[in-house]
């Protein structure tokens, strides 16, 4: 998907993602916030730096409040490549977060400018042949020590692919493996890279959710996360 196809449909995002995942029994805030708990434990866990933080493919700011609740003490800023969907997060959350236009290139970023990159549901929507070069984007900008969080559909689960066959807004997007999304990771040089497997209850079944942290092994959880180092 290109900027101008974003634009298109950054008015409308977010009550499309609800109905996109209208089956799950959830709505967008409970996939936006339990990534940005994942992060903040394993920032946490990990004693980790998290004073600048970028979050890569910001659309319209769904992520902006957990960051706040989260890592209430991070300096952040939100990139797209959609205008759009930088004028509506700028207007949601104002205050939150600086908010920039990115030409899909390169990140207007001096080396060594962040502690913690993270992005959501992105890469699916940009063409393969592009990872390996916006990864090494991303390392780049990265301090020495700092994390990448990268989070993504699992094609392996039939549930999501169902989902994501059915969004409008998914219409081009290409689900990566979580094996694939490492390998392309290593390439552009990241270390110590994590795999968790996650989601793997609806609404209907959250009182199971307890055991999910004994599962991210399991490779048919909805989602998946990838942790990688610089």
């Amino acid at each position: 998907m290109n900027n101008a196809e974003f634009d298109q449909f950054a008015d409308e995002y977010t009550s499309m993602h609800a109905e996109s995942i209208r089956a799950s029994g959830e709505g967008p805030a409970y996939f936006s916030e339990y990534k940005l708990r994942d992060v903040a434990n394993h920032i946490s866990s990990s004693r980790l730096a998290a004073k600048r933080v970028l979050d890569f493919g910001c659309g319209v700011g769904g992520s902006m409040p957990y960051f706040h609740k989260y890592l209430p003490e991070s300096q952040l800023t939100g990139i797209d490549v959609s205008q759009r969907s930088i004028d509506i997060a700028s207007s949601r959350f104002p205050d939150l977060a600086d908010y920039l236009l990115f030409d899909g290139v390169s990140l207007p970023f001096a080396d060594n400018t962040f502690d913690v990159v993270f992005t959501a549901c992105v890469f699916h929507h940009i063409p393969a042949n592009e990872h390996v070069h916006l990864l090494s984007e991303i390392l780049r900008v990265l301090a020495p020590g700092g994390v990448f969080f990268v989070f993504e559909h699992n094609p392996s689960n039939p549930l999501t692919v169902r989902v994501v066959n059915q969004c409008p807004f998914d219409a081009n997007a290409v689900l990566i493996s979580a094996s694939e999304f490492g390998k392309r990771a290593s390439l552009a040089g990241f270390i110590s890279i994590q795999r968790r497997y996650r989601i793997f209850f609806p609404h209907l079944l959250r009182k199971l959710r307890y055991i999910e942290r004994l599962l991210t092994w399991c490779p048919l959880g909805a989602q998946y996360s990838l942790a990688a180092r610089k």
